[in-house]
This record gives structure tokens, C-alpha cells and sequence, in this order.
């Protein structure tokens, strides 16, 4: 089944046109990848699936919903577009506890599990402002999962990771989808796709002009 579908999607913003002739599927509990270099589309993509931006003409349904229609983000949707925004002068911790409580549908136990898993400290005290930009990576994607949602959409996700720490998440985010969760993972390094990806989308200046299976590469 396709938890994602983008159906003649072009994005125009001012004369330039952003997206163009964009049909896509993308099906649940696998691990989508998308390439390409700065400037292609691909977190543009993201932030009109996300509900970000709207589309200049076309649809994106997730689990069935259109986006923009019936709703206006997409629900049980862990997202990591751009930099994290964090409150700088906050701890991790507290962070995560103020955007946990926008939905309360977690709490303390979970959010200290979800910094763990990440290789955070949850008791840390220092300030999301002192954090190297691994550690805030860390901190977005423990947001973007500690309330166990079925789709993660991950730009670039491991930006600022040591090789460490991107064994370590490429390790986790493999745990996801064998938990059956869907990742869209967006990334410049050919090694992070040919590990996690079960299918691999090329853009090129706003054209989706390529949709295969790895093993197909």
C-alpha cells in the first residue's frame, strides 16, 4: 500500500518554477531515498508533502488524505527539514518536553528513552545553544520520533554526525522500518542510500526524472 502519493505536482514561486511533473508513489514500511544535488527540489518536495508549502497545481495524499484539503499536515509525521529550531537557551530535555506537550501524547519515560536511543543525555543541563551541530541533529531526530509516528520524513538527517554517529542512526533508522515504519530520507551520500533505501528517486531541477528500485542502480 502507498502512503505517499504526489499526483502532477508543479510548484512555481514568482517566474521560477521550483517542482514540475512530479508523480510519485511511495509505499509503507520501506525506506525511500532521495538524490540530487543543492537546488534539485528535493526539500522542496518534502516541505509541500509536509503541508509547508502548497503546490502551485496537483495533489499529495498521505495515508489517504489530501494535503491541503483534509487536512493541512499530515498526522503521526515525525519531519526533519532544514536545521532543527530549538528554544536556544533551553536544555534538550526541555525542549522536548514543551513540543510534547503541544499533543500530550507522551511523557517524561518516553522522551528520556527517545534522547537514549539517540545518544543523548537526557540530564544534560547545558543549553541547546552550546550544542555542536551533531548534537542538535541528535536532538531533531529524538523530536521527530519520540512520539512514534508511522512516516519520517528526514532531510539530510545526518548532517554534522560523526562516522560514529552516523553507524548509529543509519542503525536505528533500520530498527524503524523493521518496526514497520515509512522513512523519505533525503542525503548527498551515496553510502547512506545504498545502505538504507529500498527505492531511490533522482531530482534534478525540480524533475523527478528517475524512480528504481537500488537493486535496479
Amino acid at each position: 500500500m502507498d502512503i505517499i502519493k504526489v499526483n502532477n505536482l508543479f510548484l512555481t514561486l514568482g517566474k521560477t518554477e521550483i517542482l514540475k511533473y512530479i508523480n510519485v508513489a511511495f509505499e509503507e514500511q520501506k525506506i525511500h531515498g532521495l538524490i540530487g544535488r543543492n537546488g534539485s527540489g528535493k526539500t522542496m518536495l518534502m516541505k509541500c508533502i509536509c503541508g509547508f508549502v502548497r503546490p502551485t497545481s496537483g495533489e499529495i495524499i498521505v495515508s489517504g488524505k489530501v494535503i491541503g484539503k483534509d487536512m493541512d499536515f499530515p498526522k503521526d509525521t515525525g519531519i526533519i527539514i532544514e536545521t532543527p529550531g530549538f528554544i536556544p537557551y533551553y536544555s534538550g530535555y526541555k525542549n522536548l518536553r514543551l513540543l510534547a506537550g503541544l499533543n500530550n501524547n507522551i511523557g517524561k519515560e518516553e522522551i528520556i528513552k527517545t534522547m537514549k536511543q539517540v545518544g543523548l543525555d537526557p540530564n544534560l543541563r547545558r543549553h541547546v545553544k552550546k550544542y555542536s551541530l551533531g548534537m542538535r541533529q541528535r536532538l531533531g531526530l529524538a523530536q521527530a520520533i519520540m512520539e512514534n509516528p508511522d512516516l519520517l520524513i528526514l532531510d539530510e538527517p545526518f548532517n554534522g554526525l560523526d562516522k560514529d554517529g552516523v553507524a548509529d542512526m543509519r542503525k536505528y533508522l533500520l530498527e524503524l522500518k523493521g518496526q514497520g515504519k515509512t522513512i523519505l530520507i533525503a542525503s548527498h551520500s551515496s553510502e547512506d542510500i545504498e545502505i538504507l533505501c529500498d527505492t531511490v528517486c533522482e531530482m534534478d531541477k525540480g524533475v523527478l526524472s528517475k524512480i528504481m528500485g537500488f537493486s535496479e542502480m
